[in-house]
């Protein structure tokens, strides 16, 4: 092998890297706190007859055990199979065959600046202001009597942390003792690439979040148990319905490449290399009135590209808000009775980029093994959307989404009956042994991640020389990983062969482990629907090996015809989870799937143990499974938080860029004013909106608001400036359906004041424009 010589760039960067290994260092000293503290973070479990494990007490939290920073809230000390609920159970009508029903949604956006975007893990993008608001969709689902319930919660976020799973599961158990628990409770993420970071305990996505923002983890955890608690109060007797289609025009295999990997008979099962197929649930009360929707469906959330500096749902939650605003006619966006979810399901591989990959600098296809450039390289194959930009994009894409959901709703006539069964171990998925057949077992490995990883996707793109498909080292970034991280062990790196490790994120614990080892395992059968909740992304053929080793086993002890459905972003991330064969050539996915080549092969094992405990009625004799850690003490964000400032002579609020004094229908009404910083309002809550759009009405005489931020029509642009001093613009792209007439715009904020030796206060004001005509002509 010739031996290794570095460009002035290699050089350059090794030297930049020495610096910042320097500096992080020295941060690291000054802002972790090493010592690590872990609690057993106990919740209600199973019933007190589960098992003798049951009935252990959880001990007392004292309040000054807990550092600032921790949303960990005081538990009582409790027999966990009895602990008093404080919230009484509404009385439930009991004579009548279907299911009691309860939707609920609520806010859950947290901070809009300030704060890094979730998903592509891109340094710089930072959140700069809101598209559209971020909700939790919680759906109660129980028997006639009561006895046996489930929660779905679709949240929009990029994925559940175990974090803010055991903190909901803490507040439920205090606020309704055992009714709600880790079994029959599923929190699953959406995985928009837009919304906010910074709610993890794993120090890989805590650096990729560029700290712990407790202010947006608690503005989250409250957003998703209030819509729990909406739908625990709004229950009532329905009936669901379930109905399957295919959708068109939306997706492709983003790695083909490693599903051409798979056996050709089993492809030749399947018309597509993506699954089209959507899962709509159809939820009515007993006059047959709409209650709600939940439709699960593979495909990712980045039609908004690496590029978006505002907060948004992206595709998906594009969908939900046509379908609610459909429903709730009337009602501003984030208000009204129906509740549509779409969630996510086996996303991993699928791509809402149709156009394909191309080169952005030469406009040729880079469609091929390495997703690579001629000219460039890897950094400059991006895939696009069908639309002109990417919201054009998102739109197109979630509105296609939202009229299939609309028409399976409509058709829906397969009503689901039986029993409400839920199924959950924790494990240790470091150490599963999987038995391949009769004579031959292999394990899974210690978290790992791969050369690939760094590379990203044609979706978006990483930085620096990694290429996707990499199966071997590179001594340079072998010598800058050993300096700074240390070398991987020798069983480490054989356990992932022939993934070459970039970081050994398993054998790597300060100032906390890196990568979980303990994740759920959860199935909940409603019926003939069985939701199985996956910590993580499971590519195509993952999700239909998985799907039908889980429905064999249904099948295997008497519950026969059992629509499986993936629910991906579950309960804990755990990144990719690829087939063996697609592991072989270590794309991005296969390079993201951290616990070795065998990874699905173990979650299709422990699954199935859970279906066959559902078939068979033993699951009281399920193990708990070693319980999860809970960090208390975290690293706080890199961004300080500094007092808000006007300029001389002005105040906050006023008007810097005045608005037109007449609009057409199409055109964009702009204006900028003084602002503040907008991740105040995630603490205090005083405003509930950024912005309102409000038309004078001559009947009433008075401002009806039109429009709030969480409409897809208008835009929240926070502009950062020097020491506190800032600008906030408002947009509001002028739809055809506006309505001629007098408008005007309002401006809510909030500012962060600092008095020398005080603490901070935060403050709200708002503001309001000059008004303005809208003409139709």
């Amino acid at each position: 092998m010739a031996k290794r010589t570095f460009s002035v760039l290699e050089t350059f960067l090794i030297f930049l890297l020495v610096m910042m290994t320097a500096i992080t260092v020295a941060l690291l000293t000054l802002l972790f706190i090493t010592s690590g503290t872990i609690e057993n973070h106990k919740d209600s479990g199973f019933p007190a007859t589960e098992s003798p494990q049951a009935t252990r007490s959880t001990p007392a939290i004292q309040d000054s055990t807990v550092p600032q920073g921790s949303t960990l809230t005081p538990t009582p000390t409790a027999t966990q199979g009895s602990p008093v609920p404080t919230t009484p159970e509404p009385p439930l009508f009991q004579n009548f065959s279907g299911y009691h029903i309860g939707v609920g949604r609520a806010d859950c956006t947290g901070q809009v600046a300030d704060i890094n975007m979730m998903g592509y893990g891109k340094s710089g993008q930072n959140a700069r202001g809101l598209l559209t608001r971020l909700y939790s969709r919680a759906f109660v689902m129980a028997e006639p009597d009561g006895s046996n319930r489930m929660v779905f919660v679709s949240i929009d976020i990029g994925m559940v942390s175990q974090r803010m799973r055991l903190e909901v599961l803490n507040r439920l158990q205090q606020k309704y003792g055992s009714l709600y628990r880790r079994d029959n409770v599923i929190l699953s993420g959406t995985h928009t690439h837009s919304a906010p970071a910074g709610y993890f305990q794993y120090t890989v996505f805590v650096i990729a979040s560029e700290g712990f923002s407790n202010r947006t983890f608690e503005y989250m955890v409250t957003g998703i148990m209030k819509s729990i608690e909406i739908a625990h109060t709004n229950m009532k007797p329905g009936k669901i319905f379930i109905n399957k289609g295919n959708v068109d025009g939306t997706q492709i295999n983003r790695s083909p490449h490693s599903y051409l990997q798979n056996p050709p008979s089993e492809r030749a099962r399947y018309s597509s290399n993506t699954d089209k197929e959507m899962v709509v649930l159809k939820m009515v009360d007993l006059n047959g009135d709409d209650l709600g929707l939940i439709s699960w469906f593979a495909i990712h959330p980045v039609s908004m590209n690496n590029t978006n500096h505002l907060v948004n749902s992206d595709n998906m939650g594009y969908a939900s808000y046509l379908f609610e605003q459909d429903k709730n006619t009337g009602y501003l966006p984030g208000q009204g009775p129906f509740v549509a979810a779409f969630a996510s399901s086996n996303l991993g591989d699928v791509s809402p980029n149709i156009l394909g990959p191309h080169c952005v600098n030469t406009g040729e296809s880079c469609e091929n093994v390495n997703s690579t450039c001629p000219i460039g390289g890897p950094t400059m194959c991006m895939a696009t959307g069908p639309g002109q930009d990417m919201l054009d994009s998102t739109q197109i894409i979630g509105r296609t989404l939202y009229q299939k959901a609309k028409d399976l709703y409509t058709l829906a006539s397969q009503e689901l009956t039986g029993p409400v069964i839920s199924a959950h171990q924790w494990v240790n998925m470091t150490d599963v042994t999987v038995l391949l057949n009769s004579t031959h077992a292999v394990k899974t490995c210690k978290p790992a991640l791969g050369y690939s990883f760094a590379a990203g996707t044609i979706d978006g793109a990483g930085t620096f020389n990694f290429t996707q498909g990499t199966t071997v080292t590179d001594p340079f970034w072998e010598t800058i990983r050993d300096q700074i991280l240390g070398k991987p062990s020798d069983e480490i790196k054989e356990c992932h062969k022939p993934k070459p490790v970039l970081v050994h994120t398993g054998e790597l614990s300060k100032p906390h482990p890196w990568h979980p080892d303990i994740v759920d395992v959860q199935i909940i059968t409603l019926g003939s629907l069985a939701i199985t909740a996956i910590p993580g992304e499971f590519t195509t053929m993952s999700g239909r090996r998985f799907r039908e080793a889980i429905k064999a086993e249904f099948a295997t002890y008497g519950m026969q015809n059992m629509t499986v459905v993936i629910s991906g972003l579950s309960n804990v991330y755990t990144h990719y989870i690829t087939t063996y064969e697609e592991y072989q050539v270590q794309r991005y996915e296969a390079a993201s799937t951290i616990y070795g080549p065998h990874t699905l092969s173990a979650y299709i094992q422990l699954f199935r143990v859970l279906a066959k405990a559902i078939a068979t009625d033993t699951v009281a004799n399920l193990s708990r499974g070693p319980e999860p850690p809970f960090f208390k003490q975290l690293i706080i964000p890199l961004i300080p938080n500094i007092a808000d400032k006007a300029p001389i002579g002005k105040n906050f609020g006023d008007v810097l860029q005045p608005l037109n004094p007449k609009y057409r229908v199409g055109d964009v009404a702009e204006v900028t004013f003084v602002g503040a910083n907008p991740k105040n309002s995630a603490e205090n809550r005083t405003h509930q909106t950024f912005l309102t759009v409000e038309k004078y009405e001559n009947s009433s005489m008075g401002w009806q608001v039109v429009h709030n931020d969480a409409s897809w029509e208008t835009r929240f642009y926070w502009h950062k400036g020097l020491l506190g001093h800032s600008n906030a613009t408002i947009q509001w792209h002028i739809p055809d359906t506006a309505q001629p007439g007098i408008y005007r715009i309002r401006y809510f904020g909030h500012i962060r004041k600092q008095e020398f030796l005080k603490p901070a206060v935060i403050l709200s004001f708002e503001s309001t424009s000059s008004a303005f005509e809208v003409a139709t002509t």
